[in-house]
């Protein structure tokens, strides 16, 4: 199968944001079946933008990548006509389920100690035929060379089409812009809080809440001493920067070159 051409984007904070709908970013993941080394799958939200505003290496990551979506619902609004949510937990759930009919491979890397074994047991229980060939759940660090080296020969046994990556912004970021063309996978996708959220670990919002744009909120409420630091500094920063950049009061040029181009 030939390689899927990434869509278009759109300035957000000098970061490319891939114009995309749910339907779009689905197919374009399965079209990935029988490619290597397609590329890999960002997650665009309010917190990780405001982190690339002060760390150019992660803007460029951003830039770089074979799609970066539009994650959180401000995004969303910012983008022209019919943009779409392409919130990770979804796609997760969307791949593996159509996935199934095309024989898609997926492999698990991340998660706190016994997460990414108890997320496949729940994703082979909700999605029978799925295909997880492979999980991986790496220290609370930089992987060691020897420690690499067994994840690239097992990344080449499983012959993964999809490689989920569930790190947290910026950690899984820069681990998948630094691997993704030494692993045999068609393509890593990024999805944080999805493993958490999946395997049963973290209360996922209810879908009103996902859709106001306050999903950030419930999330707060939930885990408050480990996100109130992110959330309650990251937000106002956000929305006063893209009133800038609405307001043209400030300029922020996307700085890398971008697959698909510009909208």
């Amino acid at each position: 199968m030939p390689a899927a051409v990434a869509p278009p984007r759109y300035n957000v904070l000098g970061v490319g944001i891939s114009a995309l709908t749910r339907k779009q970013a689905l197919e374009l993941i399965l079209g990935v079946r029988g490619n290597s080394r397609q590329g890999y799958v960002c997650l665009g939200t309010a917190h990780g933008l405001t982190a690339a505003r002060t760390d150019p290496a992660l803007r460029r990551i951003f830039n770089e990548s074979w799609l970066t979506t539009p994650d959180g619902m401000p995004l969303v609004w910012l983008g022209p006509r019919g943009v779409e949510r392409v919130y990770g937990p979804d796609l997760m759930l969307d791949v593996c389920d159509a996935g199934r009919a095309i024989g898609l491979r997926h492999y698990l890397y991340g998660g706190a100690p016994g997460v990414a074994a108890k997320l496949r047991e729940r994703l082979e229980a909700r999605f029978p035929g799925l295909l997880i060939t492979g999980l991986f759940s790496p220290p609370f660090r930089p992987l060691e060379p020897a420690e690499f080296a067994r994840l690239q020969a097992d990344v080449a046994q499983a012959r993964p089409d999809v490689m989920w990556v569930g790190l947290g912004t910026p950690k899984q970021e820069a681990f998948m812009a630094a691997h993704w063309q030494a692993l045999e996978a068609g393509v890593l996708i990024g999805v944080g809080a999805a493993f958490d959220f999946h395997s049963g670990r973290v209360r996922q919002a209810p879908r009103w809440i996902q859709r106001s744009g306050f999903e950030w909120l419930f999330r707060l409420a939930v885990e408050p001493r480990r996100l109130g630091p992110r959330y309650l500094k990251t937000n106002p920063i956000f929305v006063l920067r893209v009133v800038a950049q609405k307001a043209r009061l400030r300029r922020y040029e996307i700085e890398a070159k971008i697959p698909g181009g510009n909208l």
